[in-house]
């Protein structure tokens, strides 16, 4: 498996944990848990940026494994 392939299966990853988290957010009842919730939304969001600019760079640098 190929650092590419690995890094695109945890931006997979994140992506998904990214949605649950919107899920949780939005059913969230009590006002310090969606703060909770939403606070760990935007650091997940910026991990997801991360890695996707790094899957680009990453398809750069090794096109035969697209």
């Amino acid at each position: 498996m190929t650092v590419g392939s690995q890094v695109k299966g945890c931006y997979s990853s994140i992506k998904s944990i990214e949605a649950s988290l919107d899920i949780l957010t939005n059913k969230a009842q009590e006002v310090d848990s969606k703060q909770a919730f939403e606070n760990v939304g935007q650091i997940i969001e910026e991990i997801k940026n991360d890695l996707q600019k790094q899957v680009v760079e990453l398809s750069k640098e090794e096109p035969q494994y697209k």
